[in-house]
């Protein structure tokens, strides 16, 4: 049952997977402390279904095993935009693809044991994935706090899907990032505050996304392009990377609805209200952060581009009544300002 049950998985898309008790996660107690530290910034309903999260049987009563799955995302080019998106959200919106999968997957096994009950989980739901991934042999940590396939990187997706069904079971994942520190290095707002620690208050991903409020200022220039998420610490890990005559490990999702959608300029954007908001990202994973997370967002990218074509849109924002996008767009525009000044100082000192 459990190579048929693999087998299923495979030939509906999915590129890994394993089975896994579902038990408490080996790493749950880590979980409670990075909690306890106010790590999660305002992420509070990671507080608030913590006790879930420890425990897949309050998921599913009776629950068994866990089937893990991983569904690769990584697009074979970067659209061509003048900011910077994390790849997973280039394509449709994930939750919805993985579910139906999940799905499909959990029908074909009630089809021939339909005693089984069993619950998809996608990201939102309170499960602690990578440990369950870990414990189904789909990969291991790295020190960037993602998940990390030896032989394909880092670039997926992550789904679970719990039964009542006793299952055998694969042998935890091994593998490890050794002396390599690149992602600690290249974290531009030091989220990484050390190898497999992560302060999401400090993560771009954090900011431009979870966070509602204003984002502090001491990041907004380390942010540079990124509107939405960052890949920074995956783009430079050497198991995301080709190797000399060794192909990319990495290789380019065969899922057509995560190629990257057309994606509007930063000046379209910057003028789009709520209701074009809605209708452009529809189905996007973008919608998470909503109009005004999203402008605010490309509000930081503008200044930190210092392309005075945007000046007009910048100065339009100061005036607007909400008080987070009116003080970036402040922001923004003495960034903008200053950088003009450095760069006329500098073709003066370089004239003379």
């Amino acid at each position: 049952m459990s190579e048929w049950i693999k087998a299923y998985a495979r030939a509906l898309g999915f590129d890994l997977v394993g089975t896994a008790p579902a038990q408490s996660p080996p790493h749950a107690e880590s979980f409670l402390h990075w909690l306890a530290q106010g790590y999660a910034g305002a992420m509070e309903y990671l507080q608030r279904t913590a006790h879930l999260r420890v425990n897949p049987a309050e998921l599913l009563p009776d629950a068994r095993s866990a089937v893990v799955v991983g569904l690769n995302y990584a697009p074979a080019e970067l659209p061509d935009t003048d900011y910077r998106i994390a790849r997973y959200a280039l394509g449709d919106d994930y939750h919805q693809i993985i579910r139906e999968k999940l799905e499909t997957l959990l029908g074909a096994i009630q089809a021939v044991a339909p005693d089984v009950r069993g619950r998809a989980c996608v990201d939102s739901a309170p499960v602690l994935e990578r440990d369950l991934a870990w414990l189904a042999g789909l990969g291991w940590y790295g020190k960037n706090t993602c998940l990390i396939n030896t032989h394909r990187g880092s670039y997926f997706f992550l789904g679970v899907l719990l039964l009542t069904l006793e299952l055998e079971y694969d042998a935890p994942a091994e593998g490890g990032c050794g002396t390599c520190r690149l992602c600690l290095d290249a974290c531009p707002t030091g989220a990484l505050t050390e190898p497999y620690v992560l302060d999401a208050r400090k993560c771009i991903s954090y900011l431009t996304i979870e966070l509602r409020d204003t984002i502090p200022e001491r990041y907004r220039a380390p942010m540079g392009e990124w509107l939405f998420g960052c890949d920074i610490c995956q783009e430079v890990c050497p198991f995301n990377r080709p190797r000399a005559h060794q192909p990319l490990r990495a290789r380019p999702t065969h899922e057509p609805r995560f190629q990257p959608r057309a994606l509007p300029r930063l000046y379209d954007i910057l003028t789009m209200d709520e209701a074009e908001f809605t209708e452009r990202f529809r189905g996007s994973a973008i919608k998470r952060t909503k109009w005004r997370g999203l402008i605010r967002n490309a509000l930081i990218v503008a200044g930190n581009k210092g392309d005075p074509a945007l000046r007009p849109l910048i100065e339009r924002y100061c005036q607007h009544e909400d008080p987070i996008l009116r003080e970036t767009a402040h922001w923004a525009l003495a960034r903008l300002t200053a950088q003009a000044e450095d760069n006329g100082c500098l073709t003066g000192n370089n004239d003379a």
